[in-house]
């Protein structure tokens, strides 16, 4: 399947949700305090994209039944919310999606739950985070996916981490899931497959995890750990190729 080429109006509705996304994940890193439930954070958030004008477009996808992706501590990605509440030190990720005037945003953070002394737990969101900052810097027209998955997987293995397997990065535009997939890691030759051009749309997201990249899904048939049961982080970030460079879509 062809990698869609977005006009430059697409781009700036891309931008339109993205953004609403990026204010969305301020709110909550700034709103979000120990003794809260999962439930209430996605309320929360739902309410807020709303108010912005747009939908939350993880609600009812694929059957997920929450707005926002709740992953707390051990859960790396797709973390359901629930009435679990929420304490000091708690490492906890969210992941967001909006969708307005036909097209999608996306985007995730990690963060630390009020106070934390566990060194740890900063050095796997320092990681996510450096690796997709150091991704987004290195896309350039003619790059190969697959040389970005092997920038990221390097950024990740020198940090002490793995990435996790089986899930990744995606295209994005009409539809919240879009040709290509973009792993955090390399199968075969990085020199292979389809080629980065001006006017694609995708998101970036580090799934990084302390030993094992094994992933397992828990019995609410959405919530993915490592088999290593130990923290994760994630971070995300919806990118356009303009003028062959990488432009952020989902930051304030």
């Amino acid at each position: 399947m062809a990698i869609p080429i977005r006009k430059p109006e697409e781009i700036q509705k891309l931008k339109n949700a993205g953004r609403v996304v990026a204010k969305t994940l301020d709110f909550l890193k700034h709103t979000v305090r120990p003794g809260m439930t999962l439930l209430q954070i996605d309320q929360m958030a739902e309410k807020f994209v709303r108010d912005s004008g747009a939908e939350p477009s993880f609600k009812g996808l694929y059957g997920f039944s929450g707005s926002v992706c709740t992953s707390l501590n051990e859960v790396c990605i797709h973390g359901v919310p629930s009435e679990q509440v929420i304490k000091d030190g708690d490492l906890l990720g969210l992941d967001i999606g909006t969708k307005m005037q036909g097209y999608y945003g996306d985007a995730a953070i990690t963060m630390i739950v009020g106070e934390s002394s566990d060194k740890k737990d900063e050095e796997l969101i320092a990681c996510a985070k450096g690796a997709l900052q150091h991704a987004i810097k290195s896309i350039r027209v003619g790059m190969r996916f697959k040389e970005l998955s092997f920038e990221l997987e390097r950024e990740i293995k020198e940090a002490g981490f793995v990435p996790l397997r089986d899930y990744c990065g995606h295209g994005i535009g009409t539809k919240p899931h879009d040709e290509p997939n973009i792993p955090n890691y390399v199968d075969g030759n990085p020199k292979q497959g389809p080629k980065i051009k001006n006017g694609m749309v995708f998101c970036l997201e580090p799934m990084v995890c302390q030993k094992s990249g094994t992933p397992i899904l828990l019995d609410d048939g959405w919530s993915v750990l490592s088999e290593d049961g130990l923290r994760s982080a994630h971070y995300e970030h919806q990118v356009a190729v303009v003028d062959g460079k990488a432009v952020v879509l989902t930051e304030l």
